[in-house]
């Protein structure tokens, strides 16, 4: 049985079932080279309050033209104070736990917000036993132009591997047939029976062994 790998943009803080990507692959390719999707969870996620309704929390990015890649957005010059400040709001929600205070620290000024976002999900999966090969899409050289399923193919191609693991929500854009003409056997995990809370919320209010055994369950 050839090599097996997963997909998927850098997530802030994402919830529990975006790590089962990371589970039983040989690599984790990060997409930082397609747009910043200014509605999605590239640079937000929310935070619990303690009467259960729901509050954004959103990584201070510096303005940028539309079609601007992940990998060249940067931060607004105000994200020195920013973990401080979200740490304090997190704390006016919830009890904030000592996840939180070793999480949101990861996010400097010092660097780009993709390379924050990296350095984060790599800290999550270590916390919930995973060890997985970040590769990223810029690393790889692919073509440029390339959309869609055609990137996927590529980066198939590039690492040479012939198993894809895909969300479920990938079943909406991607077709099992022409994934095997190319020698690549698309596979679609479950949906998540899960709370979708942000693991930053999850790991403050339950065990990270707990979490990962519910991620496994979920596979």
């Amino acid at each position: 049985m050839g090599a097996r790998i997963s997909v998927m943009q850098p997530y802030f803080a994402p919830y529990a079932g975006y790590f089962r990507l990371m589970c039983d692959v040989d690599a984790f390719v990060v997409l930082d080279q397609v747009q910043f999707p200014r509605s999605g969870w590239v640079h937000r996620n929310r935070l619990r309050r303690l009467d259960g309704t729901l509050d954004w929390l959103t990584l201070p990015l510096a303005h940028a033209p539309l079609n601007t890649a992940i990998i060249d957005m940067a931060f607004a010059h105000q994200v020195g104070g920013w973990a401080l400040k979200a740490s304090r709001r997190f704390a006016a929600l919830r009890e904030p736990g000592p996840q939180v205070r070793n999480f949101l620290p990861l996010i400097e000024a010092s660097e780009a917000p993709c390379d924050s976002l990296l350095r984060q999900l790599a800290r999550f999966a270590q916390v919930l036993g995973m060890a997985p090969r970040f590769i990223r899409q810029s690393e790889l050289s692919l073509p440029p132009g390339l959309k869609g399923a055609a990137t996927i193919y590529e980066i198939c191609r590039r690492l040479g591997v012939d198993r894809y693991v895909n969300s479920p929500g990938g079943q909406d854009l991607y077709d099992i047939d022409a994934f095997r003409r190319r020698g690549i056997a698309l596979e679609f995990l479950p949906d998540y029976r899960g709370p979708m809370d942000s693991i930053l919320q999850r790991l403050n209010d339950a065990p990270a062994l707990e979490i990962a055994a519910e991620i496994r369950a979920n596979l």
